[in-house]
């Protein structure tokens, strides 16, 4: 191992990411990531002002880049973000699907509504998303899933199980995908963050975002730019034996 194989371990230079939620918190961290790390990189999320903005911050920084509004409980809409990407960059290498619905809501107190648009976003969006570019995907001789869940899927997680119950769904089915996909070349992990300072965590009670740092073995939350690490291994020819599994990146939170 030398110094510039050890490098291009990490390099997505000619591949063509599309990161879901891609405008804010993680999922723009991650974005900014893979377009520096030499990747074309999509981004979708539900407002298209925000695509807009992402793209030309992405292509500012010297990135090939595209903004795509997408609602990923629309099934027709995630046609049109697959056929977008691909008509534009040739192809398809790398899906993170980070998008979520924090919706929250105590135990006996769901409302049907509540439920299904939880599951619209946090489940059904993603898992369809990974079927629509499934194709695509399979031509690319570099193919990986990131599939962004959380902590809470692994530990107790009250007033906000609908979440933690559709993110562990996700960490199902990317076992199941990397079980069902290994055949195709494609590799299908999850990324697990654990308390990220982020609008989706911003939204918490003050005492709420105190118990959550308290909680982690660091004592504090992480930055955003902290996922990136964690996913643009699991994105890029460094992880190329590693299928199936979760990172933790969450300062001790679930070990402890």
């Amino acid at each position: 191992m030398d110094t510039g194989k050890l490098r291009s371990l990490f390099d997505l230079t000619g591949r063509v990411a599309l990161v879901t939620g891609g405008t804010r918190g993680i999922g723009r961290a991650i974005a900014e990531g893979f377009a520096a790390a030499g990747a074309s990189v999509v981004v979708a999320s539900r407002k298209p002002d925000a695509c807009a903005e992402t793209e030309a911050h992405l292509k500012a920084m010297g990135g090939a880049a595209l903004g795509v509004p997408t609602h990923l409980g629309d099934l027709d809409s995630l046609d049109a973000l697959v056929t977008r990407t691909t008509e534009t960059f040739g192809g398809l290498d790398i899906l993170v699907n980070n998008a979520a619905n924090a919706l929250a809501l105590p135990l006996g107190s769901l409302t049907p509504e509540a439920f299904a648009k939880s599951q619209d976003v946090n489940v059904r969006g993603p898992v369809f998303l990974v079927q629509r570019a499934l194709d695509h995907l399979t031509e690319s001789p570099h193919a990986s899933v990131v599939n962004v869940v959380s902590a809470g899927a692994f530990m107790f997680s009250p007033y906000v199980s609908m979440y933690a119950a559709g993110k562990a769904a996700m960490v199902a089915y990317t076992r199941s995908m990397a079980a069902e996909f290994a055949p195709r070349g494609i590799r299908v992990n999850a990324l697990a963050p654990g308390t990220v300072d982020t609008d989706m965590v911003r939204n918490n009670p003050p005492e709420f975002q105190r118990h959550m740092e308290e909680a982690a073995l660091q004592k504090r939350m992480a930055t955003p730019d902290e996922m990136v690490g964690p996913a643009l291994f699991l994105a890029s020819d460094a992880a190329s034996f590693v299928t199936g599994q979760v990172l933790h990146a969450d300062g001790g939170l679930v070990a402890r």
